[in-house]
């Protein structure tokens, strides 16, 4: 029997380890951290709230919100998308995606979930169903849409007129911006057995840094879709295929000719731009994109601590660990403050010079997966039952 995709990132224990009889019947295998009291230095405040749709549910989605010229774009997993205004959340204008089928049969979803990418005058959105659409950003009808090499779990990139997609299967393809025209495929290659997530890639000067499910971190030439480097960040290692996934799940960070990833069960890793050779690396692994900004990296590993560390090399500047196994979304920088969701439905901030917590807000019952997104001054969330925030300082 073929394995391939099926574990969720961040609860890959829980999800095949808990009432498995291979495993004595062990029922928790790991437990949440208890919610940490919080005594507030400031109160987020909540400047709207509106459903899209149906959310993402118990699924596996890469869903989010994104954000361009005042307008906030949100999706659900089904086919629904809308555009709201930034400053109210009134709605602009919705659209369905979702397959008709005739008057008296139920509509087939879409199955929405790699993006939404706003750039220009067209959001990006793919599907587990291996479409790729390009809506016009001002009334939200189809531009193009094209059929890719397998799902679209990753938010599409747009760079050098290409629309690059990193797909279920290891393909990473360069689509034309205007057309949707695949005008190249390269295969990452991929192992039986991977986490349920793809990276997207990073692009710098004509090229894309992508990371795959192998371990590895690759280089593509995008106007010939060529490959130039690739370079294992992660070793397989363990007694169990668990223990040995190794997938770079999470978007590289491109910053002064040096590239940083992330690999599960791997390390988190420094490489040089050019040639792919590792500058160093520390072993810190997890699934969540990271932030790299002045000087400093700050990520979320795969227990669910929140970890700030010097770029230069990798040394840890502080660790808050009172968060473990929530599920945690990547972080934002936002305000100046450190802001990550997790499962229960609650947003944290932290200080960033030292890690603590300086206000916690609990806004949704069905908790969240993917990262607030910055819109000006105010952060936008999305809720795993389609529900979107928009918080202000």
């Amino acid at each position: 029997m073929e394995l391939r995709k099926y574990l969720l990132p961040g609860l890959i224990s829980v999800t095949l380890l808990s009432g498995c009889s291979l495993f004595s019947g062990e029922e928790d295998v790991v437990k949440m951290a208890p919610l940490p009291k919080v005594e507030n230095q400031f109160t987020p405040q909540e400047a709207w709230s509106t459903s899209v749709g149906d959310g993402i549910g118990d699924f596996y989605s890469n869903l989010h919100p994104a954000w361009q010229d005042n307008t906030v774009f949100a999706a659900d997993r089904f086919g629904v998308v809308k555009a709201l205004d930034a400053s109210s959340g009134k709605e602009k204008w919705k659209v369905d995606l979702a397959e008709k089928t005739g008057f008296f049969s139920k509509n087939i979803s879409a199955l929405l979930s790699g993006g939404i990418t706003a750039a220009g005058d067209h959001i990006y959105i793919g599907s587990e169903r291996g479409q790729l659409f390009a809506l016009n950003s001002s009334d939200g009808s189809i531009a193009w849409q094209t059929q890719v090499a397998g799902e679209a779990l990753s938010r599409p990139v747009i760079s050098d007129g290409l629309v690059l997609v990193h797909t279920s299967n290891g393909m990473l393809q360069g689509l034309d911006q205007s057309s949707g025209a695949v005008k190249w495929s390269v295969n990452l290659d991929m192992p039986a057995l991977s986490l349920r997530g793809e990276s997207a890639p990073a692009v710098a000067f004509g090229g894309a840094i992508v990371g795959g499910d192998n371990g590895r971190v690759s280089a593509v030439i995008m106007n010939q879709g060529q490959l130039i480097w690739q370079q294992r960040i992660s070793q397989p290692s363990g007694a169990t295929e668990i223990d040995r996934l190794n997938d770079v799940d999470t978007t590289p960070v491109i910053v002064n000719g040096v590239v940083y990833a992330l690999a599960y069960n791997g390390n988190l890793t420094a490489l040089d731009l050019r040639s792919g050779q590792i500058l160093w690396k520390r072993e810190i692994g997890g699934v969540k994109d990271l932030i790299v900004d002045a000087g400093r990296i700050y990520l979320v590993d795969q227990d669910d601590r929140v970890i700030a560390l010097n770029a230069d090399g990798g040394v840890a500047i502080w660790r808050q660990s009172d968060l473990l196994h929530r599920n945690l979304t990547a972080p934002v920088l936002f305000n100046g403050y450190l802001v990550v969701g997790d499962s229960e439905g609650y947003l944290h901030w932290l200080n960033t010079t030292d890690g603590r917590f300086v206000a916690q807000q609990k806004l949704d019952s069905d908790g969240f997966q993917t990262e607030p997104v910055v819109a000006s001054d105010k952060l936008i969330i999305q809720a795993k039952g389609g529900e979107v925030y928009a918080i202000t300082r």
